[in-house]
């Protein structure tokens, strides 16, 4: 039932229309009896500012930023939450009475996921594949639990060297950082623990594609693809026949829902339900 009382939460993005936090959002709602809605908003650049001011305006609780606007919006936000600051970013506001706080979800979403699915961090060798946002959250997350090494690789070389130079500045951790390239590859995963995907490759509808010759993982690593849609990517698939333990990105999109559920509604949140609900939908995008 929508009422009067009924609060707000939404998403925010440009497209939207794949997103999955609303049914996620709204199933945790309705499991829990709360009085509160969550919808999606296509908003494009130059409608961010007004945006954000609707969200003060119309006494929005929450929102969610997504894909483009992570980094713009933290130019109208009054309070940047120090980790958001740190990675340089926000996909989480809360509205505390008219003062708009900004947050990263992401990060501790992936690190969570990740050692729900077995992977311990500290004092590993681990890969990052990525530079994007994506990469810079969880990078940011992993450097802090102590790894053993950290590098970063991308096809684009400069954005993995500034990422890298930008956490080891912050983190005190030196992350070393090269090309997208096999021999690169071969080299890193060589004696790799921990394999994450943070870019999209392999994602719908580009589901054969992956950055990984399959040859090059062992089965002693840990492979971990933030990548949701489908489920089991290329890279997860040919991780597991090589023997490897693989954790799929379906973990860190509910963490970081959850997480920015909990600073919405001081609840805590039913993380079975929302996973549930999520690979429901999945199954049924792909029949």
């Amino acid at each position: 039932m929508i009422s009067a009382e009924t609060r707000l939460c939404c998403v925010i993005g440009d497209p939207i229309k794949h997103t999955l936090s609303p049914l996620m959002h709204n199933a945790a709602f309705e499991y829990l009896g709360l009085e509160f809605i969550y919808v999606a908003f296509r908003v494009k650049a130059d409608m961010l500012k007004k945006a954000v001011d609707g969200m003060r305006a119309f006494n929005i609780k929450g929102m969610n930023v997504t894909i483009p606007h992570k980094v713009r919006v933290m130019e109208y936000l009054d309070v940047i939450d120090e980790v958001a600051r740190e990675i340089g970013a926000v996909n989480t506001i809360v509205n505390d009475d008219g003062v708009l706080k900004g947050f990263n979800t992401d990060g501790e979403g992936a690190l969570k996921a990740l050692k729900e699915g077995g992977g311990d961090p500290k004092e590993k060798k681990i890969v990052i594949l990525g530079a994007g946002g994506a990469a810079r959250a969880v990078s940011y997350f992993i450097a802090r639990e102590g790894p053993s090494d950290m590098v970063i690789i991308n096809r684009t070389v400069e954005k993995a060297v500034r990422l890298a130079r930008c956490i080891s500045e912050k983190i005190g951790l030196e992350v070393r950082a090269k090309r997208l390239t096999v021999q690169n590859l071969k080299d890193e995963l060589e004696d790799a623990e921990i394999l994450i995907n943070c870019t999209s490759v392999g994602m719908t509808p580009n589901i054969n594609e992956t950055l990984v010759p399959k040859g090059l993982l062992r089965g002693d690593m840990i492979v971990m693809d933030i990548v949701y849609n489908p489920v089991e990517t290329r890279l997860l698939r040919e991780a597991k026949e090589r023997g490897c333990l693989t954790i799929d990105g379906v973990g860190m999109l509910v963490y970081q829902g959850a997480i920015a559920f909990e600073m919405w509604t001081g609840v805590r949140a039913p993380v079975d339900v929302m996973r549930e609900v999520i690979i429901k939908a999945l199954r049924g995008r792909r029949l």
